[in-house]
């Protein structure tokens, strides 16, 4: 993976690292919008404030409508697009429905856009291309995995054919997050160079891939099993693995971009 690239085309953003949060409570939204953002910008009482701004205006327009019930903020933690919009509008990004006529060249080629947001049910994460290479920055993921641009593509159509919202991100990204801020992270949050990701990565497929095989759920065959383990490259072993137990049984609600989860044990409460 070449990490020496930019968005804006001059040298590695954030010194090559990336930065990653891993799913901590119900706070998912925190983190899809600083992965967006690259960097831990944002806190669950930030997004609270504005969910609270939002709230007000509301109450403000709907004035004698009786009693008043928040969609910006659920009781749970869980936050609206408007929150998350507002968030990423203080960095003058755009957010835009990706099926809208507006975003329809992002859905041509999606390569050329640098972030999406996708959400489901009450899981909110970000998809976002760092030094001119695509990762998944799912905070229910150990790490940041990366994305061919050839798999990108299809992994947003696998989204969408599972019933995800996914949004397009626009506008002039923060160049650099001050790696002092490293020492005043919330504590979720890690830096990570694009190899010691893609080692993380690594050893949670293969993980994965010994778990399944040796308690028989991937429903794959044995010669399909095999040829697996047979695959060096373990990005092109897991998009396989996809394809081959998507067509294998039904679909899940949720596609990994890779056979792997790579989830916390407290992943139900993403």
């Amino acid at each position: 993976m070449d990490s020496s690239s930019s968005e804006g085309g001059g040298g590695a953003i954030n010194e090559g690292m990336l930065y990653h949060e891993v799913q901590e409570s119900k706070l998912c939204a925190v983190h899809c919008v600083n992965t967006a953002l690259q960097g831990p910008f944002f806190s669950e009482f930030d997004l609270a404030a504005l969910a609270s701004d939002l709230d007000h205006t509301e109450q403000r327009m709907m004035l004698g409508a009786g009693d008043f019930l928040s969609h910006n903020v659920s009781l749970d933690g869980d936050f609206s697009i408007q929150v998350l919009q507002k968030a990423l509008d203080v960095w003058d990004l755009q957010v835009i429905r990706l099926d809208s006529p507006v975003a329809e060249q992002a859905q041509i080629d999606p390569e050329k856009e640098n972030a999406f947001i996708c959400h489901l049910l009450d899981h909110w994460f970000c998809i976002r291309k760092v030094n001119g290479e695509w990762y998944n920055f799912d905070s229910l993921y150990a790490a940041p995995e990366h994305l061919s641009k050839f798999y990108l593509s299809a992994y947003l159509d696998s989204l969408k054919g599972s019933g995800w919202s996914i949004f397009l991100v626009k506008g002039n990204f923060p160049s650099e997050c001050p790696m002092a801020s490293l020492e005043a992270s919330n504590g979720y949050g890690q830096w990570l160079l694009p190899e010691d990701a893609e080692r993380i990565t690594k050893s949670c497929n293969s993980a994965f891939f010994r778990t399944e095989k040796e308690s028989g759920q991937m429903g794959l065959s044995d010669e399909e099993t095999e040829m697996l383990f047979g695959i060096e490259d373990e990005g092109l072993k897991a998009a396989i693995a996809a394809s081959l137990m998507d067509s294998s049984r039904v679909p899940e609600t949720r596609p990994s971009s890779s056979a792997n989860e790579n989830k916390k044990s407290d992943a139900e409460n993403a």
